[in-house]
């Protein structure tokens, strides 16, 4: 594994966000955000019908998106070229809100996977590159509130290596400026977001409170996702505070008061999305060629604390009777052993993809009738 300054120099010289190649997704564009979002809709008795994805016509906010930790580039920083995994987690974890806002989404000099992969197994340190990725970050939302945002309410949407660069956008960029009062909200899924025991401000963000109500604003959704018959383990990643004093934060954006179990409106991928997921089988009654599929009732979950570990625990409502499948991939594997230390990492953001949208699109209201 090569040092940090080998790999920045593998990575190439910083971005020039005025060039949009180094845009994955900005409006009014044929890129990864503008792509066929149709999905099938599997019902338990295996009958499907289509839901038919909607862009918004001229939408009066916006989004600005950071992808996780998806390149295969060698050395610990990626390039700026645009390869199908980026592309494939545009399409499962951002395009879909341009139901809601217009799409940002820039390119950066992200810690590969490579080099994660690496790390895992004890072979190099991948957190050499967090510095170069971040001031990516930072110069692409400098860039477009400078040339792009005139004003507009924002929400920001970051999943894993993504949550952690807006965290840090938020604490050296937004929190104190004049820009928090553009902040619809933050979606920082699957990191380790920490708050005061029993608080909903405080731990890792000094004004920004969690989200409690559809038509908050200003606020932060943020969890991690676990089986609810596989807790996370005593060498978990993710859902522990190192800290004593703190918990992790979970907003189940289809329940933010958090009250019980409810079902959870998911979009999940037919195949790979950039995580290089396998096709599955969805209904024995037909092929399902769609890019994502829809299964009510067969997802539900709720925030739990549980055994020191705050977490969204997600039931799979499995009927071996019926003709739909019953399995829910999204596990970590390596080796062919799941990694349960991660949890549904790969899926955070899918099982809870519909509610999110909903979620957005109230916010949005909510903040245009301020």
């Amino acid at each position: 594994m090569p040092g940090a300054a080998h790999a920045q120099g593998e990575a190439g010289a910083a971005p020039d966000y005025s060039d949009g190649s180094v845009w994955l997704c900005r409006p009014g564009r044929e890129d990864a955000c503008a792509v066929d979002l149709d999905a099938a809709v599997v019902q338990a008795d295996g009958s499907v019908t289509m839901d038919i994805h909607q862009p918004a016509q001229d939408p009066a906010v916006d989004c600005f998106y950071v992808y996780p930790t998806v390149s295969v580039d060698p050395g610990v920083n990626s390039d700026l070229e645009i390869g199908p995994e980026e592309r494939g987690v545009v399409h499962a974890q951002f395009a879909r809100f341009s139901e809601v806002c217009r799409p940002f989404a820039p390119l950066y000099r992200q810690v590969t996977l490579t080099a994660l992969r690496a790390a895992m197994a004890g072979n190099g340190d991948a957190m050499s590159g967090g510095a170069l990725a971040y001031g990516d970050v930072r110069d692409a939302w400098r860039h477009y509130l400078e040339h792009d945002n005139e004003g507009r309410g924002v929400i920001l949407v970051g999943h894993s290596q993504g949550a952690r660069m807006l965290q840090t956008l938020i604490n050296q960029e937004i929190e104190g400026e004049p820009v928090q009062d553009q902040v619809i909200s933050a979606y920082l899924i699957g990191w380790n977001v920490q708050v005061p025991e029993g608080e909903t401000v405080g731990g890792d963000f000094s004004a920004l409170p969690l989200c409690t109500e559809a038509d908050q604003t200003g606020c932060v959704v943020s969890y991690v996702t676990f089986r609810d018959d596989v807790p996370p383990p005593p060498n978990t990643r993710f859902g522990r505070s190192p800290d004593p004093a703190n918990q992790i934060a979970c907003v189940n954006p289809a329940s933010l008061t958090g009250e019980g179990p409810v079902m959870l409106d998911s979009y999940l991928s037919n195949g790979s999305d950039g995580y290089d997921m396998a096709t599955q089988s969805w209904t024995e009654t037909q092929e399902v060629d769609a890019r994502f599929v829809k299964l009510p009732g067969f997802l539900s979950g709720q925030c739990v604390n549980r055994d020191g570990a705050q977490y969204l625990s997600v039931t799979v409502n499995a009927d071996p009777s019926d003709p739909r499948t019953d399995i829910l991939t999204g596990d970590v594997v390596a080796n062919g052993q799941v990694l349960t230390d991660w949890g549904l990492h790969l899926v955070d953001m899918h099982v809870v993809m519909g509610d999110l949208i909903d979620l957005a699109e109230s916010q949005a209201e909510a903040y245009q009738d301020r």
